[in-house]
């Protein structure tokens, strides 16, 4: 059940054609806020976006690749144009192909450096600006349990979340108050992230790991809260996992 909110919001949500970041858009968008879905998925991204406007929400689909600066930068310059404002942005897209170091699957690393950090980079760019002009925002980043803990064959992805979270904390610190930055670390949640991993030893190793799910829509709530916070109240990180998640 969703509570609408007093205070609509634009929004951006990356990477919200599937998982986290569509049941980020469906939850926000029945709260009342406007929001803006991007991922580089057109046919997923408009099946999400016209669910959410049957039910009576606002959403609009827009083909986004995190890993293009100038894209990302034309899209959130695109969303302040047709709203006035943005005053959130979800960076939620992300890849985790892992792998055994040994493996040596470079080009699977590049994009998950390309996609996990630079993502997240490019998406601070673009909003920064917008920010500081109309005196607020709130910039929160999906990151992982794997930004805390390493585990066979998570090496480079739990580099690229522990970079997420860094990232997230050193905006925090340098920015003024009026700019907020939340990091969400979901554990184990249902997605399609396992489903791309081609390393034989990591599926092996996810199939036990990932015994124990919790739905999208937890993570979902966890954003939701964050963002409802009065604007002197910054939740700066929230863990989310499963109960039996040990």
């Amino acid at each position: 059940m969703t509570t609408p909110t007093d205070t609509p919001k634009t929004v951006l949500v990356t990477g919200a054609s599937s998982g986290i970041g569509e049941a980020t858009a469906v939850r926000l968008a029945a709260e009342g806020h406007d929001v803006v879905l991007g991922a580089r998925r057109t046919d997923r991204l408009d099946a999400v976006a016209e669910k959410i406007r049957a039910d009576g929400g606002r959403a609009t689909a827009l083909r986004l690749d995190v890993t293009d600066a100038a894209a990302v930068r034309a899209a959130v310059d695109a969303i302040v144009q047709d709203h006035g404002r943005i005053d959130v942005i979800v960076n939620n897209a992300g890849v985790m192909p892992l792998s055994r170091l040994d493996a040596l699957l470079l080009d699977e690393w590049d994009r998950m450096i390309d996609v996990n950090v630079r993502g997240l980079l490019h998406g601070i760019a673009a909003v920064l600006p917008h920010f500081r002009r109309q005196g607020g925002g709130h910039v929160v980043t999906v990151a992982s349990i794997g930004a805390h803990e390493v585990y066979p064959t998570s090496a480079v992805y739990s580099a690229t979340k522990f970079a997420a979270w860094a990232i997230t904390e050193g905006l925090r610190m340098e920015s003024d108050p009026s700019i907020r930055a939340t990091t969400i670390t979901p554990g184990t949640v249902e997605s399609e992230l396992a489903e791309h991993i081609s390393d034989p030893d990591a599926q092996t190793y996810m199939r036990s790991f990932r015994r124990n799910l919790i739905p999208a829509d937890a993570i979902a709530r966890a954003i939701s809260f964050a963002m409802a916070q009065p604007a002197d109240v910054d939740v700066n990180e929230i863990i989310v996992r499963p109960a039996a998640q040990r």
